[in-house]
């Protein structure tokens, strides 16, 4: 999984490919860079829609996977092809829904009710938890 981050500079209509594969293309910018670069990505399939909610100039995120494919020409060349397959966009700014301190994060001082009634008697507790 890789993610970039830019703003949005094309949003294409979906394209119907046969009766059971269907895509849509978009470039996102990236604006960090001292020499910015366009950069095409596809969502494919259920994936299309999630490009209705955004508009060209957005800042976004998006989270993709690195397709690559080898074919040969009628020629008998060998070419490679790579892909971009977006999975997920989220504007900039707003997280994954999930707060921080939330199921995402992990508790690293967990304190359980053994150790909590120990230090409160000031007795130590023999029993093991295994």
């Amino acid at each position: 999984m890789y993610k970039f981050q830019g703003k949005i500079k094309v949003i294409n209509d979906i394209q119907e490919i046969s009766e059971k594969f269907k895509k849509r293309e978009f470039v996102v910018t990236d604006t960090s860079s001292m020499y910015p670069q366009d950069v095409m990505f596809q969502s494919v399939q259920d994936k299309c829609s999630m490009l209705d909610g955004y508009a060209v100039e957005e800042e976004v995120e998006v989270s993709f996977n690195l397709r690559g494919r080898e074919w040969t020409s009628p020629d008998g060349v060998v070419k490679y092809f790579n892909t971009l397959d977006a999975w997920r966009i989220e504007k900039m700014g707003q997280g994954s829904g999930i707060p921080a301190g939330g199921a995402g994060a992990m508790d690293l001082n967990p304190q359980t009710e053994a150790t909590s009634a120990a230090d409160s008697s000031g007795e130590k507790s023999d029993d093991l938890p295994f």
